[in-house]
């Protein structure tokens, strides 16, 4: 549910338009209407031996888009039958099974049902434990999902499965930020979608578009088409957009290179982001990879945003596509991870994160590229030390 980010949005905007008065009356007209679980946690000693770290024991900033809580563990085989998972939710509501309650999540997810208190709004959350790696090594963009937004848009959403069939969403779009401000849209016209004729079977289309007359007003003209994995959270877009891309996942081994196949064209014009033609400048579409320590010396959680995903201190390795020529047939790219060594028994621990991340516009996180610029994905392969001894 996205009650919470359409109330913001008009927050903002009205007090742009100096009618403050009136968003009061529209906060008051609106109680108690949300639903959201905000964090997740396992607590008590007994537990802990189920975990690798401290920290995989809790989820907090849990995003209003978010539809699965995932908890990472050491094994699923070794998880008790009855496990309770303690939740805090938005003032009122009520979440059903109850808060704290012994579950089974041994035979898969658990659904939780959380109502608003006014009981008009209802939303389900899927809580998982799940070991923490990659579910495959290859991935060809096979698995595609639609997904509503907020006016009714929908977009694609996409996820991978593992050898035993399971769902599992390490894939996140800016999607879910672009139907804030495009009603009715189809898939087909977002910046992230599926396309039918990939290099192999499917494939991802990433497209550079205008983000309409409330994305200019804001500073933010552009929307380019990425692809990344960790998760998008929707409720920073207008607030802080540079913290909606939350990147990584925690993975067992150590990456060596990334390969996969393209196809680019750049835009005819290239604006910043005050929608102002920069001429002779050409956009660029961007591939890079980061492996990170994703926890502080505090045991903190570490996760990489927008603003920092080059230069956060906990970064070990980087691998960066140094140029993508534009082309109309797939063409093989290949990059490889540099920095620092991992810790071999951080990395059994599950103490690093890797992020893989597309754009159409290589600037698109400050708003500036060229509208039209389309970056083609498809057979995209990680190689991990392990792998290559």
């Amino acid at each position: 549910m996205m009650k919470k980010q359409v109330k913001r949005i008009i927050t903002v905007i009205l007090t742009i338009y100096g009618f403050t008065a009136l968003t009061s009356c529209i906060k008051e007209e609106l109680p108690n209407t949300e639903c959201d679980i905000l964090s997740a946690w396992v607590e008590g000693e007994q537990y802990e031996s189920n975990f690798f770290q401290a920290n995989q024991m809790r989820v907090d900033n849990i995003s209003s888009n978010e539809k699965e809580i995932i908890f990472t563990v050491r094994s699923t085989f070794s998880l008790p039958k009855s496990l309770p998972v303690h939740f805090a939710i938005t003032s009122g509501a009520t979440i059903e099974p109850a808060n704290g309650s012994e579950q089974d999540f041994t035979e898969g997810p658990v659904t939780y049902t959380v109502t608003s208190q006014d009981g008009a709004w209802k939303r389900e959350y899927k809580v998982v434990f799940r070991e923490a790696s990659l579910p495959s090594h290859t991935f060809g963009f096979e698995w595609v999902d639609e997904e509503m937004g907020y006016n009714n848009s929908i977009y694609h959403v996409f996820y991978e499965k593992d050898q035993s069939g399971n769902r599992h969403n390490i894939w996140a779009s800016g999607n879910a930020g672009v139907t804030i401000v495009n009603p009715d849209w189809i898939p087909e016209r977002f910046p992230t979608r599926s396309i039918a004729d990939g290099y192999v079977g499917k494939g991802v289309c990433l497209n550079t578009q205008y983000a309409g007359d409330l994305g200019k007003l804001f500073g933010k003209p552009i929307a380019a088409g990425n692809l990344f994995l960790g998760k998008f959270n929707v409720d920073k877009v207008l607030s802080d957009p540079l913290k909606t891309t939350e990147f990584g996942i925690p993975i067992d081994k150590e990456p060596v290179r990334v390969t996969g196949y393209y196809k680019y064209q750049p835009g005819k014009e290239f604006t910043n982001a005050k929608m102002e033609v920069v001429p002779g400048r050409v956009d660029e579409a961007s591939v890079y990879a980061v492996f990170y320590r994703n926890v502080d010396d505090d045991d903190n959680d570490v996760k990489l945003y927008g603003d920092d995903v080059f230069t956060n201190p906990n970064i070990l390795k980087i691998a960066e596509v140094k140029s993508l020529p534009p082309t109309n047939e797939w063409t093989r790219f290949e990059m490889f991870f540099e920095g620092k060594d991992a810790d071999d028994q951080l990395v059994e621990s599950r103490g690093y994160n890797m992020t893989i991340v597309f754009s159409s516009s290589k600037e698109g996180a400050a708003f500036e590229g060229a509208i039209g610029s389309t970056l083609y994905i498809d057979e995209v392969e990680v190689s991990f030390e392990l792998e290559d001894e």
